[in-house]
């Protein structure tokens, strides 16, 4: 006798209602990231930029624009494979499956300026003044720095345009962008960008920014942009800036403060200078500390304290996070995948459309919850969620305000804990590098940091002259 049992199992069918643009235009979106770049926001800068289809086609520009962004949330990926990504939760509307050749025709259709034009659109501030972190009293940190990281493909055309960057054993194996970013440091978007070959120099890139400064911003700059007309045009942009100097620059004494800094000038410009020490001590003991010589326009020693000026430059170091999300993060490390300068331009202005709509979309989730700092906000997370949405074509189209959405709710639902301070390593692995060697005196692992001590150092009194100076003053007359 043979008994058989019958196992029941439960089934649920679940339904889910997608909205998209109508006609062959279904493709074109980025999931829920097109809440920042909306179609009528495409539509505007194609009317522009006047790269608008004559006729209505199979790939009309519009798909054509949000192609080229979904190209670097799917840097791994080939034109094929990224198509397959847009439409793979749009099966059954009838829509093209274009070849390689027709998808690259797409892109040098659409050309360089409407991505360009919408980057320019997307940048900006992107947090209210009130958002913590943001501002030093009531100015909004900004900061320059530039990039060379980001390789091109070592093809001729982009050889002759990019040339090749100098190392200790010859030069690099691939041709590198420089690129120049304005970075709202308090949320790491960008306010304004530039980029062409490394031989240029970073202020002559960054000269090309000055206008995109207002009279509420505090630049703060590194050693490279301590030159006196660089810093003179920051001040007439009209902005503030805290910008560190070169230790060999001799900088005369006009008048001392109380709190051991003092007026001196750079150019035609009144500074105030400090100069401290600063000494970390890490967890596992170690003790390590450098030499910090900053000028700024802020005078007023009352209302601007050395130590509050000196721990605010340390903010600087958010612009390395921003590239390191842009180039780590969003484009994995990999070479850029444009054989030739239009393509590479096209698709640099696209990456950086790309990251600046992650991050307003960040800034957003986190500003819904008052009192949360911008830095809690994963990056890696929004990337993520963002290209699920694009892979189910979910929440291109929502009527609902306040809906935080799929990527507002995984940034708030994996906040990162409060910043701690800490020692980061600092390693490059390249051995053409000229910075392949590890500072001895930092620690070998992320450390973190226990205690800060910083000592302002107040300027030297004149030495008196000394007997032959004095014949010689003598000698030259008043």
């Amino acid at each position: 006798m043979r008994v058989q049992s019958a196992i029941s199992v439960a089934v649920t069918a679940i339904t889910r209602t997608i909205t998209v643009a109508a006609g062959v235009f279904a493709p074109g979106h980025l999931g829920e990231l097109t809440w920042q770049i909306p179609f009528e926001l495409t539509d505007a800068v194609l009317e522009e930029t006047r790269t608008r289809e004559r006729r209505l086609r199979d790939l009309p520009s519009r798909v054509g624009v949000y192609f080229v962004l979904a190209l670097g949330l799917f840097p791994g990926l080939g034109y094929g494979g990224v198509w397959q990504k847009l439409t793979a939760a749009l099966g059954g509307q009838g829509l093209p499956s274009p070849s390689p050749k027709a998808l690259r025709d797409l892109r040098r259709r659409i050309g360089t300026a409407p991505v360009k034009a919408l980057f320019e659109v997307l940048a900006g501030p992107a947090a209210q003044p009130s958002t913590p972190g943001v501002a030093f009293g009531r100015y909004r940190t900004v900061a320059f720095d530039g990039c060379t990281s980001i390789k091109a493909p070592d093809t001729p055309r982009n050889r002759a345009w990019l040339g090749k960057m100098k190392a200790a054993l010859g030069v690099t194996g691939y041709p590198a962008v420089e690129l120049m970013t304005l970075v709202e440091t308090g949320t790491r978007a960008l306010i304004g960008a530039v980029f062409g070959p490394p031989a240029t120099g970073e202020t002559d890139y960054a000269a090309r920014l000055l206008h995109l400064l207002t009279s509420d911003m505090l630049v703060l700059t590194d050693r490279g942009f301590d030159a006196a007309a660089f810093l003179e045009a920051i001040a007439a942009a009209p902005a503030q800036f805290l910008a560190r100097l070169r230790s060999t620059r001799r900088l005369p004494v006009l008048a001392r403060f109380d709190d051991g800094t003092f007026l001196s000038r750079i150019g035609a410009l009144t500074v105030r200078v400090i100069e401290a020490e600063v000494t970390v001590t890490c967890a596992d003991g170690t003790r390590y500390g450098g030499r910090y010589r900053l000028a700024t326009t802020l005078l007023d020693h009352r209302r601007y304290s050395a130590a509050a000026l000196i721990s605010l430059y340390h903010e600087r170091w958010e612009h390395e996070v921003a590239y390191l999300a842009l180039r780590h993060t969003l484009l994995t490390g990999r070479v850029l995948r444009s054989a030739d300068p239009a393509g590479l331009e096209q698709e640099i202005w696209a990456l950086l459309a790309l990251y600046q709509a992650l991050r307003r979309a960040m800034v957003t989730a986190v500003e819904s919850v008052p009192g949360t700092d911008p830095d809690r906000a994963g990056f890696t997370t929004a990337l993520q969620t963002a290209i699920d949405t694009v892979t189910a074509a979910d929440g291109v189209v929502t009527s609902d305000a306040k809906d935080p959405g799929r990527i507002g709710r995984a940034v708030l639902g994996a906040l990162l804990p409060p910043r701690r301070p800490r020692v980061s390593v600092r390693k490059v692995k390249s051995p053409l590098s000229r910075w392949n060697k590890a500072d001895p005196h930092r620690p070998a692992h992320s450390t973190p940091v226990t205690a800060m001590d910083i000592t302002v150092h107040r300027p030297q009194a004149p030495q008196p002259a000394t007997r032959r100076q004095q014949c010689l003053n003598t000698a030259r007359g008043p």
